[in-house]
């Protein structure tokens, strides 16, 4: 089946759950008009459509491949390479200073969404040069924006981040890979990285890196991690191309899915590089390029799962087996029709709770408002992990929709669920970005959290003159939620930690609900169905997520290596 963009619902969640109007009307965003997101959202669709969705299946079947030293790209991915940077996308975002478009994060993450159904693979590239664009625009020296942010913005540069070494995964303070001073203000590189997407690739001109390494006499850990921009061709003074520098790629990692996009093991040999932000201050930088990504992974989750859904719900409709009602297709059998509402329900849920990080974060960077930055913090962890999550499970139940032929790769429904797997890893599992939700954005005593979970109980308290019956269930739900994290605050953080990911699901369960329940007061039957559907028969899972939570660490941690092992 075509993909076919979601621009209504996306356009409907700005309207109608996000609030995205208080966005355009701060004077840093005052352009985005609707007219402008109009008209941004339906060539996006229309790029997606017609010029990266047909390359889906080219990443899959020809995957990149590391021949004498050189990378090719899976078949097509220039031209569709070409077609995004041309539109302009890749700066979609970032500084008009520096040639952007300066636009909100909203309509960044909506774009990036139908991007990722399209083709997973080659988006990954742009997203990871956008998270560099913010990174640099933070902390790089005014000599450094001027020579790399417009090529990257142009797309004639692409962007990387190079964190993990094979000793130092999650632990990124047990890296290795040294920077030694040259004399010059430049350093010399040196070091082996790995699980580097799109470490290179045969169509931009060249490929940048920011690369944490330690400076000699470093302290050991994170405190001692400086970041540096490590070109592989280095540039003149003019921004034209001068020789190659130190880096290679050793080889391409056998991946279990996302096949054409290349992850590469780099090796650094006194490779020329320039210090971003001060020394010792990598991991200040590089989580600004982080946290860009994380939401822009639990994006790509969602964006699969959308991808996932209208594969299935294509095959569901077209299939004839069994004796079933209607059009005789199993989408009239009661447990394929379950799975396909759930899919499209938790689709909804993710999309909603990704706008509405998104939109926390426009409004920090519009006001600078203490709030709209603890808000943007606390939901960043909740929409990477959620927005995976659901990918992984979405795109599982549209195998299990398939039957047998959801097992036979040439259906393309075994690709989505092998693609996305990775998402739940990358960026920070999805087990720490639960534990950064219960520890670093709980340290405010889960005051931002509190606000959250009291806008959802005055929403559903209004809501109740429309749709008591869903209005009560949601408000019950945020209380059970709001009582949880009162307790939650009060616990030493084994205890926290044994039932993180438990109470993030159930966070953004609560988060679904409160989405679904504004579409069933602001959009047509259909809309008031699928809330239905959702907050009756989803989102009772908060009740056991939340009994788990409030159990502590105790028994879990009085289960030994020994127990485990027996």
């Amino acid at each position: 089946m075509p993909y076919r963009a979601p621009v209504n619902d996306i356009r409907f969640l700005m309207d109608h759950v996000v609030n995205f109007a208080q966005v355009a009307e701060t004077e840093k965003f005052s352009e985005a008009s609707n007219d402008m997101v109009d008209a941004i959202l339906s060539e996006a669709a229309k790029l997606s459509e017609e010029v990266l969705a047909p390359l889906q299946r080219n990443g899959d079947l020809y995957p990149a491949k590391l021949e004498n030293g050189v990378v090719h790209t899976s078949p097509g991915f220039a031209d569709g390479y070409a077609a995004v940077a041309e539109g302009g996308w890749i700066g979609i975002a970032a500084d008009p200073e520096f040639g952007g478009m300066g636009l909100p994060m909203a309509l960044t993450t909506g774009v990036n969404e139908m991007m990722s159904s399209a083709c997973l693979s080659l988006q990954l590239n742009p997203l990871m040069t956008q998270g560099q664009i913010e990174a640099l625009e933070d902390h790089a020296s005014d000599e450094i924006k001027a020579m790399y942010i417009p090529k990257l913005i142009s797309g004639e540069w692409c962007g990387t981040m190079n964190l993990t070494e094979p000793q130092a995964g999650s632990d990124v303070g047990a890296l290795r890979s040294k920077a030694e001073p040259n004399g010059d203000g430049t350093y010399a590189i040196s070091g082996q990285k790995i699980y580097i997407s799109w470490g290179d690739n045969d169509f931009s001109e060249n490929v940048c890196h920011l690369v944490l390494a330690r400076l000699p006499d470093a302290v050991p850990g994170t405190k001692g991690i400086s970041l540096f921009m490590v070109p592989k061709f280095i540039p003149n003074e003019d921004g034209s191309l001068g020789e190659r520098n130190g880096l290679r790629v050793v080889s391409l990692e056998h991946k279990l899915g996302l096949h054409g996009s290349p992850t590469a093991v780099m090796e650094y040999d006194n490779a020329k590089g320039w210090l971003v932000g001060p020394e010792n201050g990598g991991m200040a930088a590089m989580f600004t390029m982080m946290n860009n990504a994380r939401l822009g992974v639990g994006v790509q989750g969602l964006g699969v799962a959308e991808a996932a859904y209208q594969h299935a719900l294509a095959y569901a409709k077209d299939r004839k087996q069994g004796k079933a009602i209607g059009t005789g297709a199993i989408i009239e059998h009661a447990d394929v029709r379950r799975m396909l509402a759930e899919m499209k329900a938790d689709v909804f849920a993710a999309r909603s709770i990704a706008m509405m990080n998104a939109v926390a974060i426009d409004m920090a960077n519009a006001t600078g408002d203490a709030d709209w930055v603890a808000r943007a913090a606390l939901l960043t962890p909740i929409c990477k992990a959620f927005g995976t999550d659901v990918g992984i499970e979405v795109a599982s139940k549209g195998v299990q929709a398939h039957g047998g032929m959801g097992f036979i790769e040439e259906t393309g429904a075994a690709q989505y669920s092998r693609d996305v797997r990775v998402t739940a890893i990358y960026e920070g599992t999805n087990g720490i970005q639960a534990m950064d939700l219960v520890a670093r954005k709980m340290m405010d005593g889960g005051e931002a959290a509190t606000r959250l979970i009291e806008e959802i109980e005055t929403n559903a308290e209004a809501a109740k003159a429309h749709e008591p019956e869903l209005a009560e269930a949601v408000w019950s739900a945020a209380e059970s939620l709001r009582e949880t994290t009162e307790w939650l605050v009060e616990q030493e953080m084994t205890d926290r930690f044994a039932g993180a990911v438990p109470y993030l699901r159930a966070f953004a369960r609560v988060l679904g609900a409160n989405a679904h329940l504004k579409a069933a007061i602001h959009g047509d039957e259909t809309r008031k169905r699928l809330a239905t559907f959702y907050i009756k028969r989803m989102l009772p899972e908060h009740t056991g997520l939340l009994a788990h939570v409030r159990e502590g660490g105790s028994d879990l941690m009085a289960l030994t290596p020994d127990d485990l092992a027996a």
